[in-house]
């Protein structure tokens, strides 16, 4: 058992999207590959991943570089979210300088159709030029860049987040709004109406589930502001689950 654990190949998925858990639904248990999974926190929404998974960061570009080296890692797929741009340009730069195969699942963003109302931005920071005082704003961008998004601006905000808590003292113009998806377009629609929405504020993440939220803006005649996504890696870009196990078999 242990001389066949030591012949297969070492996978490194680099997870946070809905994309590496498809991937890593689909790679227990196989006879060419052994697979570890990261994740930056556990997941609040659907279990635990199929496969063994290390939790935190790496420590920078030099700890990501022991990881690959201490644990013999063969090839990195990395299918994180589209805004996790500093792992991806870590995790690409150091497998170029490891020579590790590298590949990155990236949907493609999202583009307007006939009826959508949308206004492109740059980032959170640019949003605030685009609202009214007082304007009721909706918007599931998280956490991380919520400050810098609202505290420019006297609009109100209603931020959807999974877990119930309080929002921060500092910013009165934000209240959260408990949800955890995936939503249909007609919860959309409610959720919309029973907030008196007047805009809908969300990063191009593209895919499928999330679209229902731009697709209610739209039925709804609500005008939509896109932070676009940031800059990506210089590497081997793979759009769906089906080319990322293709490049498995390959690589």
């Amino acid at each position: 058992m242990t001389g066949q654990f030591q012949t297969l190949r070492h996978l490194l998925l680099l997870a946070g999207s809905g994309e590496a858990r498809e991937i890593a639904a689909a790679l227990p248990d196989r006879a060419d590959w052994r697979v570890t999974a990261s994740l930056l926190f556990p997941p609040r929404s659907f279990g635990p991943l199929p496969v063994p998974t290390r939790l935190g960061r790496f420590g920078g570009a030099d700890g990501l570089a022991q990881f690959l080296t201490a644990e013999r890692i063969d090839a990195v797929l990395d299918a994180t979210h589209p805004f996790a741009d500093q792992i991806s340009q870590r995790a690409a730069s150091v497998c170029a300088r490891l020579a590790v195969p590298y590949a990155q699942v990236l949907r493609p963003p999202w583009v307007a159709g006939p009826g959508d109302n949308w206004t492109e931005v740059a980032d959170e920071a640019a949003v605030a030029a685009h609202l009214r005082p007082a304007q009721r704003v909706f918007t599931t961008t998280g956490r991380a860049t919520l400050e810098r998004l609202v505290s420019r601006s006297d609009a109100r905000f209603m931020v959807r987040q999974m877990e119930q808590r309080m929002p921060p003292a500092n910013l009165p113009n934000v209240r959260y709004i408990t949800g955890a998806g995936p939503f249909s377009v007609a919860d959309e629609i409610q959720t919309l109406r029973d907030l008196r929405i007047e805009v809908l504020v969300v990063k191009n993440s593209g895919g499928e589930p999330s679209r229902s939220k731009l697709i209610a803006a739209r039925d709804l005649g609500l005008p939509v502001i896109l932070i676009a996504r940031p800059p990506q890696p210089v590497a081997q870009r793979l759009e769906t689950v089906p080319e990322a196990l293709e490049w498995i078999e390959r690589v």
